[in-house]
């Protein structure tokens, strides 16, 4: 389980660089535990793969101020798990459901038992994202999502793939643009 924490964090330090994320922007991470141990998805929930990859992740997000959302899997319809704090600032509206590790998934349930005052929401639109074992996070991020390539492909057994988002060019051939990333 060590190894599966050291690549979360390698994983999540390198996407928070790259994407350019700042404090108070929205980090959604969606994990599929089962495929961290080898697993076909939602066939065998690790509450220990799960821990591993939250102790990776967490530190580097406090550090950075970065406000995390954990997909539930879909039994729960992909709902989120988010701090309080983070619903009311976003304006999402909680919905009243706990994950627990076969109904919202592993991740979800362990990030529920961390978070000080949590609560799920159906919907946010999140600056980049960690898909861990295919879990199909894109409809939680902004509208443009750009693929980015980390060092770090797999954690555990589980495919990684990141995405950050930008904001949309407007205006045709003579607009002028800023760099998305500022």
């Amino acid at each position: 389980m060590e190894e599966i924490r050291r690549q979360a964090e390698a994983a999540v330090r390198e996407l928070l660089e790259i994407a350019g994320l700042r404090a108070g922007d929205l980090l959604v991470i969606g994990c599929s535990s089962s495929e961290i141990v080898g697993q076909r998805i939602g066939k065998g929930s690790s509450m220990e793969a799960a821990q591993a990859v939250y102790a990776g992740i967490a530190p580097a997000l406090r550090e950075k101020g970065i406000l995390l959302a954990a997909q539930c899997c879909e039994h729960l319809n992909r709902a989120l798990i988010v701090e309080r704090s983070t619903a009311e600032k976003f304006g999402y509206e909680p919905v009243n459901v706990q994950p627990w590790a076969h109904a919202g998934g592993s991740f979800a349930t362990t990030v529920w038992e961390s978070m000080e005052a949590p609560v799920a929401v159906e919907h946010i639109r999140a600056a980049a994202g960690m898909d861990i074992g295919d879990t199909l996070i894109g409809m939680h991020l902004k509208e443009v999502a750009v693929p980015v390539r980390l060092s770090v492909k797999r954690i555990g057994q589980a495919n990684l793939v990141c995405a950050r988002t930008r904001p949309k060019f407007i205006g045709g051939e003579r607009a002028h643009y800023v760099d998305a990333l500022k």
